[in-house]
C-alpha cells in the first residue's frame, strides 16, 4: 500500500461492479420515491426488487440499500450529488 503524505491511498475499485449505495434520511414515501428516482436516472434497470429497507428504532428515520451496477466514479458522483440534493437525505454511504 502507498502512502501520501502519512495517509493511505484509497483502494482502487474495478468497473463495471455491483456497488451497493446506502441512503438514511426521514422515513417517508416522498423520501423513497427521490432515491429511486435519482438510482434510475443514474443506473437504469437496477433491480428494484433487491433493495433493503431498514426503519430506525423509533420510526423516524429510514435506510435504504441500493446494489446498482457502477460504471465508473462519474457515475458514482453523480449518485451521491443527486442524492443529497433532497433535504429528506441525510446521510449517502
Amino acid at each position: 500500500m502507498s502512502e501520501s503524505k502519512g495517509e493511505p491511498e484509497a483502494p482502487k475499485i474495478e468497473f463495471p461492479c455491483d456497488y451497493p449505495v446506502k441512503v438514511m434520511g426521514n422515513k417517508c414515501e416522498a423520501f423513497r420515491t427521490h432515491v429511486l428516482t435519482v438510482m434510475e436516472r443514474h443506473a437504469p434497470g437496477f433491480d428494484v426488487m433487491k433493495v433493503t429497507t431498514r426503519d430506525s428504532r423509533k420510526g423516524t428515520y429510514q435506510s435504504l440499500t441500493v446494489t446498482i451496477t457502477a460504471t465508473g466514479e462519474d457515475q458514482l458522483q453523480a449518485i451521491f450529488i443527486d442524492l443529497k440534493a433532497s433535504s429528506l437525505v441525510q446521510m449517502v454511504l
